[in-house]
């Protein structure tokens, strides 16, 4: 069991969370998880109500090939929607999808409790040390490289053991700057190929050793539909069978778009585990 520590309100990891992926961007890969800010108190009403745990807000893609906007754009597509949430539904924990420190700085100010970066500080100097001040969770993902540099950098002697280096190393860092709530995402798709991506879903446990929950983002990616031939639209069901997996390799949450479907899976996964 885990407990993060959400700017005073406490929220217990004693069972798989889903997180709700709402992307206030005009080009992520799935279109089915952008919202417009007219949109978005409704779509997040429905998270709430199939049960997500988290809803994490995120205003850059960073899907390959998408565009690297300003600070100040991303400003603009998530601070109204992260205050218009929180002020109907307090209840709701709010992640920021960022790698922006200034972003994180000022999405917590409009409520939200957890900051999540791709690039576990990698792109922002900063962002460990705001993270720090702010005394918030902080998601660490696993990133190779650059973002602009993700299918290039598919190359790896080891994945598995310099994917659990590199987290010791950034837990290490995150910890020693007074961050005291981490959670650890292998980074599914970013800079790893379908293969390495299974071999990785395969040793997910591997991370258990440094004592913080996983979280598993693998809803709707590559790997599910071009493995299946299919599209986006259509990997639902691929979905589905991977945080099955997930779960039963020791997987804590699941980031994904489609949170009715995770909850079934996971209220399926305690069913299986109790029998």
């Amino acid at each position: 069991m885990y407990t993060l520590n959400c700017k005073g309100r406490l929220l217990a990891v004693d069972k798989p969370l889903v997180m709700g992926i709402m992307n206030t961007t005009p080009d992520s890969f799935y279109a089915g998880s952008r919202y417009a800010e007219a949109d978005v108190l409704k779509q997040a009403e429905r998270m709430i109500n199939d049960g997500a745990a988290i809803l994490d807000i995120g205003g850059q893609s960073t899907r390959p090939g998408s565009e690297r906007i300003s600070i100040e754009e991303e400003l603009k597509r998530v601070t109204g929607s992260i205050r218009a949430i929180h002020q109907r539904f307090p209840e709701i924990i709010l992640s920021i999808d960022t790698f922006q420190s200034r972003v994180a700085a000022e999405a917590v100010a409009a409520g939200a409790s957890i900051v999540n970066d791709v690039s576990a500080g990698s792109i922002d100097d900063a962002m460990i040390p705001t993270v720090a001040s702010l005394q918030v969770p902080y998601v660490l993902m696993h990133l190779k490289g650059t973002l602009e540099t993700l299918k290039q950098e598919a190359m790896y002697e080891n994945l598995v053991r310099e994917v659990l280096d590199f987290f010791i190393q950034q837990v290490s860092l995150c910890r020693k700057a007074g961050i005291k709530d981490i959670i650890l995402d292998p980074g599914f798709g970013f800079g790893k190929n379908t293969p390495q991506n299974l071999m990785l879903l395969k040793n997910l446990s591997v991370l258990d050793m440094l004592a913080c929950p996983i979280l598993v983002g693998l809803s709707r990616k590559t790997t599910i539909w071009k493995t299946l031939g299919i599209t986006p639209d259509e990997a639902l069901n691929g979905t589905t069978v991977l945080n099955t997996i997930s779960l039963l390799n020791g997987a804590h949450i699941l980031r994904v778009h489609d949170v009715k479907e995770a909850m079934e899976t996971i209220k399926l996964w305690q069913a299986y585990r109790q029998a």
